[in-house]
């Protein structure tokens, strides 16, 4: 799958890895829902830091339609929660 990283560039990711995924989205949609701010950095970080280690960068001239897309790293509680739909940020 083709995950896109707002600012960042896209990454192919194992489909394999969308439980790991999942977890981690469930963790930052949490820290939204509840406005904690001290949890929302880190849960965006780790599923950030996720897709970055489990896959592997798209070349920047490639056209290809990214399966997900995920705020930047200094995105916001706001801004992220604007992004958030009723699976967070990664379906399934």
């Amino acid at each position: 799958m083709i995950v896109r990283i707002l600012g960042e560039g896209q990454f192919d990711v194992p489909d394999g890895r969308l439980d790991r995924l999942n977890e981690l989205d469930s963790a930052v949609q949490a820290a939204v829902d509840a406005a904690d701010e001290p949890a929302f950095g880190p849960a965006l970080a780790a599923l950030l830091d996720e897709v970055r280690s489990s896959g592997a960068p798209v070349a920047d001239d490639a056209l290809t339609d990214s399966d997900f897309i995920l705020p930047p790293a200094d995105g916001t509680l706001d801004e992220v929660k604007a992004l958030l739909n009723d699976d967070g940020l990664i379906p399934g």
